[in-house]
């Protein structure tokens, strides 16, 4: 997403307020509904009568998402859990097409997702539902935690944090580019920015997105803390927007921040390699087809048509 707030923000929530209710009038007429209540919040799960053992499966992976959720406060009210029948459906649901990967999108108290059923001819495994789920509902959290359903789309939080954040508690680093990787992007493309201009990158070059997100998050916990992010939250839930949260919870810019992890990157200030995936102790073994979650959630809908400088949009593979 970019981080420009104007004038493009206000079209963006016009945008969100009439795509709210647009995106349901999508969803299939044989919906069944049922509730649950978990020790991660309370969920109202709408799916088709084929999808029941998914639904079970992502009622699992809520439950199981529990823990790391409750270590940035959880989430505060009851999250609508869409379960839809097919790829296209969930294009069609949420107003983005000619996304192959796109498996989920979350918002603020609703979250779409594509069946687990439809995954591959295998289905899923618990494993990557967990894994997809756990990053969904990290931004549920965040957008709950930093504000209320009036005010959570005006925040101004930029993609890094909201990505990096679902990444991170996700531990999905695995999957994205090295650090090294970014800082050969960086040297290769010097007039290109996957963390403070990822919108030119968004649909063909996700992974260094997502990467410079991850890494990025991972930079600012190291240095300040979970706590420090959870200062951070809460000064956005009491009326500040991102740019002077970030500033009064952590007494430095955002500016200076992002500027800092820049030059960690292009600087080489980093050690390691690649991060690995633990190994499943059964199944498809990692990094199969069918252990491919690529998802995406946004902040709010955008429009129906591909723009050139979308606003308040978040991608998550």
């Amino acid at each position: 997403m970019s981080t420009r707030r104007a004038p493009g923000a206000v079209w963006a929530v016009a945008v969100m307020a009439l795509c709210a209710g647009g995106c349901r009038a999508h969803l299939g007429a044989n919906m069944q509904q049922t509730r649950a209540s978990t020790p991660a919040g309370e969920f109202v799960f709408s799916f088709e009568p084929p999808d029941r053992q998914a639904r079970d499966k992502v009622e699992q992976a809520i439950r199981n998402a529990a823990p790391a959720l409750a270590a940035w406060g959880g989430v505060r009210e009851p999250v609508a859990v869409y379960i839809l029948p097919s790829h296209r459906a969930l294009e069609d649901a949420v107003h983005r097409n000619g996304y192959a990967w796109l498996k989920a999108w979350a918002r603020y108290e609703e979250i779409f997702l594509q069946s687990p059923r439809t995954w591959s001819v295998f289905g899923a495994r618990q494993a990557d539902v967990d894994e997809l789920v756990l990053h969904e509902l990290t931004h549920t959290v965040m957008y709950q935690q930093a504000a209320d359903s009036t005010h959570w789309a005006r925040k101004g939080i930029p993609l890094w944090f909201r990505e990096g954040m679902a990444s991170y508690t996700a531990n999905q680093g695995y999957r994205w580019p090295t650090l090294e990787d970014l800082a050969r992007f960086y040297d290769d493309f010097p007039g290109r920015d996957p963390l403070l201009d990822p919108d030119p990158l968004y649909q063909n070059d996700s992974d260094i997105v997502y990467g410079a997100a991850h890494h990025a998050f991972t930079f600012l916990v190291n240095r300040y803390g979970r706590d420090g992010v959870k200062r951070l939250l809460a000064q956005m839930r009491a009326g500040d927007d991102f740019g002077t949260a970030f500033a009064g919870a952590l007494a430095i810019s955002q500016e200076r921040f992002t500027k800092d992890f820049q030059n960690y990157v292009r600087w080489r200030g980093f050690r390691g390699g690649r991060i690995r995936r633990p190994e499943p102790a059964t199944g498809t073994p990692a990094g199969s087809p069918e252990s491919d979650i690529r998802t995406t959630s946004m902040e709010p809908f955008p429009p129906p048509a591909r723009r050139s400088d979308p606003e308040e949009e978040t991608c998550t593979r």
